[in-house]
């Protein structure tokens, strides 16, 4: 698989939770950081995602969003 997102992070399938339209699926990265991605059902099931599989988290995004806490 080739893309042209350059945001792609390696990892493991730790669960997967299903609703009633979507999918909530924990990635754990190799550095033991976790990402959430919520799809649809149809594209877990389509993906044929399961727990342990290895995945690749591709963030593909406009902008990066800063905040500081301003009470220090």
């Amino acid at each position: 698989m080739r893309l042209s997102a350059r945001n792609q992070l390696s990892g493991t399938i730790q669960s997967i939770k299903e609703g009633a339209v979507l999918a909530e699926v924990v990635i754990k990265l190799a550095g033991g950081e976790e990402i959430v991605s919520v799809i649809t059902i149809e594209s877990a099931r389509g993906l044929g995602l399961k727990v342990g599989d290895p995945v690749k988290a591709i963030i593909k995004s406009t902008e990066v969003m800063i905040g500081v806490d301003t009470d220090s």
